[in-house]
């Protein structure tokens, strides 16, 4: 049971992908470390697919078209984009009696969203318990690059907090007023972050590998699918002085098919289903292998870790953005043809300059102290008498 007044922050999420469940968990960490454990009570609903069973048979559809059909997920990106459920009085309405009994029976101060469905039924239903002018809805955009979803832009939204500049001038396209956003950086969790040579070592021992060899992580994401297990079959099959782990997500047929690539491997490789500690794996790569996703880009970025980019298919508009980004910031390389995973890994395995170059441009490419920010925006419009009752108070923390 939790003390009256103890100020409660309620987050909005989604199992669409993994980044969204990411970025909440990032910001619960974050409220965790930079302030006393004890201060906040923070809560992770997953609302799109809780609030009513057609809304949780469509997260499904999602997820499966981002494992088995990538190729069809602009079509699915412009549809959304073209009729606007977010908006659709069918949805919405399907929407407000799970939203309201959270809202009453948790009674937040402060609201935050982390995912573009849900901003417009958040606001409807503040309005209709007349709690608009008293609790604040803050939206964290985990999109970080200019083309992303229409549904993030919602007028009720008191803050946005977003990535870059790209991300604020989208929202401003969008007919967000510009004064209503900041940019904050992406929500990454603190166990993120750069590792000394012997975390690296000892993460790499931890799996069975050579702890001084180069590692290549092959990230098949949350889902577990899209066309990186066709890149990783044309990676086993090259004769690269390396050791790799494949990360499968919630897909075990996936995990099953790797395990049967990797035993005819001409290098050691590690398969692993889901993971709830990714950055270890994380600290023992020396590159990624990966789709872009906002929030494992963005915590690739944080462990100094370069990204090989699945471009086989062509990515949807905010994740075009994010490649662009960080080819031009020198961070990334983009493969347009699986059979070229293997010239890449081996030019970066063998050519330490040309890595070293890539691994350096990783620094510059996000906004420090990205999470801490997030977090002392967030608590900032916690009204003041909840915070006059138990003042938080912030635990100095060196940054990484």
């Amino acid at each position: 049971m939790f003390r009256a007044r103890v100020p409660k922050i309620l987050i909005i999420s989604s199992d669409t992908g993994g980044g969204h469940r990411s970025a909440a968990a990032a910001i619960v960490a974050g409220v965790q470390k930079f302030f006393h454990a004890d201060s906040y009570a923070v809560r992770v609903v997953r609302a799109v697919e809780e609030c009513h069973w057609l809304n949780g048979k469509l997260v499904a559809f999602y997820n499966w078209l981002l494992r088995n059909r990538q190729h069809w997920m602009k079509y699915l990106y412009w549809a959304v984009n073209r009729f606007r459920p977010e908006t659709r009085e069918f949805f919405i309405k399907r929407s407000l009696a799970y939203i309201s009994d959270v809202f009453e029976r948790w009674c937040p101060h402060v609201v935050v969203s982390v995912h573009p469905l849900t901003q417009h039924a958040i606001a409807r239903v503040l309005k209709e318990l007349k709690l608009a002018d008293k609790i604040p809805l803050v939206t964290v955009v985990t999109d970080p690059c200019y083309g992303f979803w229409k549904g993030w832009a919602c007028n009720d939204v008191r803050l946005y907090l977003v990535a870059s500049e790209e991300a604020k001038r989208q929202l401003i396209d969008y007919g967000i007023a510009p004064e209503r956003i900041k940019v904050a950086g992406m929500p990454v969790h603190p166990k993120f972050e750069l590792p000394d040579e012997r975390t690296a070592q000892a993460a790499r021992r931890a799996l069975g590998f050579d702890p001084d060899k180069f590692t290549v992580f092959v990230n098949a994401g949350w889902a577990g699918g899209g066309n990186i297990p066709a890149i990783f079959r044309e990676l086993v099959r090259g004769e690269l002085d390396v050791q790799a782990i494949f990360l499968a997500g919630k897909n075990e047929e996936l995990r099953l098919e790797a395990e049967s690539l990797a035993a005819h491997a001409k290098f050691p490789v590690k398969v692993i289903g889901y993971s709830e500690n990714v950055e270890q794996l994380m600290h023992a790569a020396n590159v990624m292998i990966s789709k872009l996703g906002g929030s494992t880009t963005f915590e690739a970025l944080a462990c100094r870790v370069p990204i090989i980019a699945d471009a086989l298919t062509p990515p949807m508009p905010q994740e075009a953005g994010a490649a662009n980004f960080l080819v031009k910031g020198g961070a990334c390389v983009l493969l347009e043809r699986a059979s070229d995973v293997i010239p890449a890994v081996r030019r970066m395995s063998e050519d330490f300059k040309y890595y070293s170059q890539m691994r350096a441009a990783t620094a510059g490419l996000a906004v420090a102290n990205s999470t801490q920010r997030i977090v002392e925006e967030i608590t900032a419009l916690i009204p003041a008498p909840v915070m006059a009752h138990d003042e938080p108070k912030l635990v100095e923390v060196r940054s990484a």
